[in-house]
């Protein structure tokens, strides 16, 4: 499991920014946040059901899918587009009176169905002068279903960041601030800016929050109606606040308010300027599976290096001393659990190897914990798989989206075994001093609510975790998108003979092609491939990723040819070339299926959108990591490679691959219950 390791605020220097100006009516402090912001962060966060209460909310949850009410929101988006015919003829200063007036039915509260259908269709004509950008009834309906705190479902290229504009506006007339979260620093500081006119028009304020920012500006971005910013920065953000109200975050929720109140509202160590956010009233979430499920249970941890000599020797010990234990004889390997487990001749021959040492290895219990880490960085965490070496350190890569997480490290001294296991230098191991995970940290907000392109095979978990009904939503236009049979084989190497052959094939004809990867090392071995048929041919990974924008907007020419990982599977817009539709469009080719099938058809999704031809393929093979890993030997051997029925067999293995990664995500779920009940019964309230 990877972490954010934050520095101590408290011994970092804040960055100097130069020319910043700062008005009184922007400053949090003249309109009495301060006491608000601080109260925003004691409410509770309701712990999962459990028992008969967890099977009624599962239930109700099935219900309301049911239900959809994809239906419902498409009358209401059409309703919204007759009333906003009306309103075509208003002049500037007219509509700006009538935005105004809407604004302050939203903030008294009373906004009935009337007001919601009046309230959008005045946002549609102010982003069509605005932004020459007019949302058509699909996006309205999606902006709709977002103020009903739902996650909708919107098919890739349908215009999610128009789509997240809507609701942040409602959000930002009832003046309690809006999240819309974004998944890096880049996309945060271009959508704030983009819609930055739409929302000046509607008389709310937009800012962005980035990583490069100091205190002061992070605070007067938070102040703005509706801010945009990543789900680290925001996580990082409040567990920093937490840090500022000093000993009192061992305290529940509950007599942390009390502390709160007690104190007038005032900054617990005396410093007005101690906190930054204000409350966690409304969260907008883009591209939100991936945030609050394939992300969940990453914990965000704020530490400090714990300066222990001692403990940074071990682990390059501890990397020798896995180099003479035997698989199989001292040690099992579980892949599927990812887990490492020692036999009993297995702890015997390390009390032998560790007779004679001191400190560390007497004791069996550490001694097996610090080896067991080192055989886990062998045999678990591949090189270009799960981490790369850049300048001399580990970056691990996020596998759902293969990109480098540059400021991730592996918690409980995993990080400090791989880079023993690589002979790197061994960083210091850092001591905690806050944590939380994203699933814990956004069911802290008021209303919640995402949108996304895949998210329907997750909607269960969606619905028991963060009650969000999911809603999914037609196209704008009809996809025609093909989407032609997957093709098993027994050996990778007939695999991508196979696939080297389509690829051909399809670039014979002049059209673009993507194949998408789920590691660097698979992408680089099908860049060999190509090079050795003197293919022209792009590759984006996690190591060649500097020029991204480049390579993604000549994705879609003709006769192109890219090869990717992940990256180009979610938020990437890749644009058809001239006369390239009239080809046949995009040709997108999954080179081995992921772990979940979310992530398959986010690669999907990258061909076919707004209504443009183009074609997807599957290619797998017995060799592949899904099916050894997940697959039980009894589905290998009845459904073997050979089999009219092999698809099934993959089919079997995702489904047990989703299904582990939901049990997990649910077990830290009540990890983090559990411990924030029983700091609460340790805290003192003085």
């Amino acid at each position: 499991m990877s972490a954010f390791n934050t520095p101590n605020p408290s011994t970092q220097p804040a960055p100097q920014h130069q020319g910043q100006q700062q008005t009184a009516a922007a400053d949090p402090m003249s309109f009495g946040f301060d006491i608000w912001r601080q109260l925003a962060y004691t409410d509770p966060i309701e712990p999962l059901p459990k028992g008969l209460d967890a099977w009624w909310h599962a239930s109700t949850g099935r219900i309301k899918h049911a239900q959809r009410g994809a239906s419902r929101l498409v009358r209401f988006a059409g309703q919204v587009c007759s009333a906003s015919e009306q309103l075509k003829d208003l002049r500037g200063k007219a509509l700006r009176e009538a935005i105004a007036e809407s604004h302050a039915v939203f903030r008294r509260g009373r906004d009935g169905p009337a007001a919601q259908v009046r309230a959008f269709a005045l946002i549609r004509e102010a982003a069509l002068r605005t932004l020459s950008m007019e949302p058509y009834p699909v996006q309205i309906a999606a902006g709709k279903g977002l103020t009903e705190r739902r996650f909708v479902e919107l098919a890739t290229g349908e215009g999610k960041t128009l789509v997240g504009a809507l609701p942040a506006v409602i959000a930002g007339w009832r003046g309690r601030g809006c999240h819309v979260l974004t998944v890096n620093d880049y996309l945060a500081e271009r959508d704030a800016e983009l819609m930055r006119p739409l929302y000046e028009f509607c008389g709310l304020r937009a800012a962005a929050v980035t990583e490069a920012m100091a205190p002061g500006e992070r605070r007067q971005a938070y102040a703005a109606d509706i801010t945009y910013c990543t789900n680290k920065s925001v996580t990082a953000d409040y567990l920093r606040d937490r840090l500022a109200l000093g000993r009192l975050t061992g305290l529940t929720d509950a007599l942390l308010a009390r502390r709160v109140r007690q104190n007038g509202g005032r900054s617990l160590r005396g410093r007005p300027d101690a906190l930054v956010m204000r409350s966690l009233d409304t969260a907008i979430v883009d591209e939100a599976d991936s945030i609050l499920i394939d992300e969940s249970v990453t914990p965000l941890i704020i530490s400090t290096e714990s300066g222990d000599a001692e403990r940074l020797a071990s682990f390059a010990s501890a990397a020798d001393l896995a180099k003479k234990l035997e698989e199989g004889t001292h040690f099992t390997v579980n892949k599927t659990h990812r887990e490492i487990d020692f036999t009993r001749r297995g702890r015997d021959e390390l009390a032998k190897l560790c007779d004679g040492l001191d400190g560390y290895w007497q004791g069996a219990r550490l001694r097996e914990e610090l080896v067991n880490q080192a055989l886990s960085a062998r045999h678990l965490f591949l090189l270009d798989r799960h981490y790369v070496i850049d300048d001399g350190k580990i970056v691990i890569v996020d596998e759902s989206t293969g990109r480098l997480m540059p400021d991730r490290s592996w918690r409980a001294g995993l990080h400090q075994a791989v880079e023993a296991k690589e002979g790197l230098e061994i960083t210091s191991p850092k001591d905690t001093l806050a944590r939380i995970s994203f699933q814990r940290f956004f069911r802290g907000y008021r209303r919640l609510s995402g949108m996304s392109g895949t998210g329907w095979e997750a909607r269960h978990e969606l619905w028991q975790n963060y009650k969000l009904v999911t809603t999914r939503l037609p196209t704008h236009r009809p996809c025609i998108r093909k989407q032609l049979p997957e093709r098993v084989f027994p050996t990778l190497e007939a695999k991508h003979a196979a696939l080297i052959a389509d690829l051909q094939a399809v670039h014979a004809e002049g059209r673009p092609v993507l194949v998408g990867t789920r590691s660097v090392a698979s992408s680089e071995q099908i860049s060999k491939l190509l090079e050795a048929l003197k293919l022209p041919h792009q590759v984006l990974n996690a190591v060649r990723h500097e020029e991204e924008a480049q390579i993604v907007s000549k994705a879609g020419q003709r006769n192109a040819i890219t090869v990717a990982t992940n990256m180009a599977g979610r938020g990437t817009d890749i644009k058809l070339g001239t006369g390239v539709a009239k080809l046949g469009g995009l040709h997108v080719i999954c080179a081995e299926r992921n772990d979940s099938r979310r992530i398959d058809r986010q690669l999907f999704g990258r061909a076919g959108r707004q209504g443009d031809p183009g074609s997807a393929v599957v290619y797998s093979s017995y060799e592949d990591t899904l099916i050894k890993r997940y697959a039980t030997r009894l589905t290998r051997s009845f459904y073997g490679p050979h089999s009219p029925l092999s698809k099934r067999a993959f089919d079997l293995a995702q489904r047990r691959a989703q299904h582990l990664g939901r049990q997990q995500r649910k077990q830290v779920m009540r990890m983090d219950d559990q411990l924030n009940e029983q700091l609460g019964f340790a805290g003192r309230e003085h």
